[in-house]
This record gives C-alpha cells, sequence and structure tokens, in this order.
C-alpha cells in the first residue's frame, strides 16, 4: 500500500514513517519543512534501509499536491502537517487558520479528485480544552483554549460533516496527549526549531547544557508534589497507533475516535527527576507563576483504542527519558 504523509519530516510523522516502512508500506512524503528538516528521512531511510518519496511542497500548493497524487498511486493519507504551537497561534491566528484549516481543505478536495477516501488525522488532547474530569475519555466535552487547539477541531468538525455528507469515507481521529522520547537508535528525535514549547525537549536541552536551566510554571497545584501532571507517550507507541488506525481503515469503519495516551499522569518534578536518572546528572530548574489555563492534572482514557485498536502504549517514563537522551546527546543541536 502507498501511504501519502503530510509534515512527514517532523517529529511525529519521521518516527511513523519509520514504523510504515518496517511494517511493509510504500511511503510518500510532502513537507514544506518549516517545522522540520529533510535530514531527518535521510536518517528514516538509515534505519529502516527503504527508501521514502519525498517532496517539498507545502499543502496551499494544490497544483503541486495533485500532480504528486497524479504520480502516485495513494491509498490512504496520514495527515501530520500543520503549525503547532499554541503560544505563537494566539499572536498570530490568521496564518494558524489558514495553513492548518485551508491546507487541509485543499488535501481532502485533492483527495475527492482522485477517490482517495482514507484518512488519519493527527489531532490533539487541546481540542477538551480546560479539563474538568479525569481520565478524559473521547466523549468529554470539546472546548478549546487557543487557536492552535481551534484549528485542530476545527478540522474534526470538517471531517465529521465530510463523513455525513459522503459515509463513503473512512477516516480515524487521534487525539494526541503529550508525546516525548526518541526512536531507540538516536539518530531521530524532536528538534525544535527555536525555544521549545515543550517540557521534554526543553529539560533534554537543558541536559545537554543548550539552556541554564528548567522552567516550572508553578508549583502548589493539588497533585503530590505541586506541580502539574501530564499523560506523557512515548513518540513510537504513538507511531505505532497509526499503523493500527491504518489497519481500521482497511475494515471501512467509518468515522472512528481515539484517545491516545498511555492512561497515567506523570508530574513535571517526576519527569525532571527520570531525565536525571537517564543523563546521570542533576538538571537546574526554577520554579516559576502558573501560566493561565494550565490544568493541574490531565489524562487520558485509552480504553477506547485498547479495545478497538488493540493498541496499548507500553513503554515506560524511563524509556522516554532515556531514548530522549541519547539522542540529544548524540545530537546536541539537532539535526
Amino acid at each position: 500500500m502507498n501511504i501519502l504523509v503530510t509534515g512527514g519530516a517532523g517529529y511525529i510523522g519521521s518516527h511513523t514513517c519509520v514504523e510504515l516502512l518496517q511494517n511493509g508500506y510504500e511511503v510518500i512524503v510532502v513537507d514544506n519543512l518549516c517545522n522540520s528538516k529533510e535530514e531527518s528521512l535521510r536518517r528514516v531511510e538509515e534505519i529502516t534501509g527503504k527508501s521514502v518519496e519525498f517532496y517539498k511542497i507545502d499543502l496551499l500548493e494544490q497544483g503541486r499536491l495533485e500532480e504528486i497524487l497524479n504520480k502516485h498511486a495513494v491509498d490512504s493519507v496520514i495527515h501530520f502537517a500543520g503549525l503547532k504551537s499554541m503560544g505563537e497561534s494566539v499572536k498570530i491566528p490568521l496564518q494558524y487558520f489558514h495553513n492548518n484549516v485551508t491546507g487541509t481543505l485543499i488535501l481532502l478536495e485533492s483527495m475527492k479528485k482522485r477517490n482517495i477516501k482514507n484518512i488519519v488525522f493527527s489531532s490533539s488532547a487541546g481540542v477538551y480544552g480546560e479539563v474538568k474530569k479525569v481520565p478524559i475519555s473521547e466523549k468529554a466535552p470539546l472546548s478549546v483554549i487557543n487557536p492552535y487547539s481551534r484549528t485542530k477541531l476545527m478540522i474534526e468538525d470538517i471531517l465529521r460533516d465530510l463523513y455525513n455528507a459522503e459515509p463513503e469515507w473512512n477516516i480515524a481521529i487521534l487525539r494526541y496527549f503529550n508525546p516525548v522520547g526518541a526512536h531507540p537508535s538516536g539518530r531521530i528525535g524532536e528538534d525544535p526549531c527555536d525555544i521549545p514549547n515543550n517540557l521534554t525537549p526543553y529539560v533534554a536541552q537543558v541536559a545537554v547544557g543548550r539552556r541554564p536551566f528548567v522552567r516550572i510554571w508553578g508549583n502548589d497545584y493539588p497533585t503530590p508534589d505541586g506541580t502539574g501532571v501530564r499523560d506523557y507517550i512515548h513518540v513510537m507507541d504513538l507511531a505505532e497507533g497509526h499503523i493500527k488506525a491504518l489497519e481500521k481503515l482497511t475494515k471501512n469503519p467509518g468515522i472512528v475516535t481515539y484517545n491516545l495516551g498511555t492512561g497515567r499522569g506523570y508530574s513535571v518534578m517526576e519527569v525532571i527527576a527520570a531525565f536525571e536518572h537517564a543523563c546521570q546528572h542533576k538538571i537546574p530548574y526554577k520554579i516559576m507563576d502558573r501560566r493561565p489555563g494550565d490544568a493541574a492534572i490531565s489524562f487520558a482514557d485509552p480504553a477506547k483504542a485498547n479495545r478497538e485498536l488493540n493498541w496499548y502504549a507500553r513503554r515506560t517514563l524511563d524509556d522516554m527519558c532515556s531514548d530522549a537522551w541519547r539522542w540529544q546527546s548524540q545530537n546536541p543541536t539537532g539535526y
């Protein structure tokens, strides 16, 4: 089967390409490289011993996208491409709506012209907004608190409306919690283009000496150690979830939605302690004021994905931190 992977040179995309290739799929990647590096795909080929067809294009370039779809007999699409910083999205919302939503509309229109009706969409736990109850199931109310998350919810709504109008589509919506870690080879991993927005790449950059200390946003939450608790999931477990979702699409399920998380939370201090164990030295940190909108505790109920996809997050926090450290220590300045 030929799989088109949009945003396939990025963090989650590149790890998913490894899993696709190792499971016998042919992979075509389109990526504009605004959040990623082409080197990641060269390393995917190195890890797997297989080749990736890569095209440097933006999804907004509809003509070029359609040329690629004409050239390759694509069976399914995994759609990762999109701007992804919550904080940045508040400053430049129009750019986020245009890139993420319009880009997706162009992708869907181009797929429809070629009768490609299978898509796995990279959504986010951000569509649940401010968390009222944990664990979070797929039935939890949907609301958003920033433009980035709104683009994810808007795209979900577009996909639901598309399926209602044209039920021959098969659509899997995957809501990620907090992806961390790296491929165990240390050859590919998370390489933020700017200051990391997420905890573990920031901790990794402090551990390798690129940044002076970790900023902890509040230590007075109603949690065991006062710091925020989140559901961290190893990126390779997440990648395997996409393979399971593709397999689900072959059974014509219509439209399905799954949380991809571990089902348990770890505090910021637990993550730092696990990273200290991985790198064998202390990681300096400073306590800052809480950030508005941050929940005390957030973690997934992954029971539906366990049951319907036979997918389980198998890797531990120690695995996540040791693999992230292997990547960062071998690639201190990224790709």
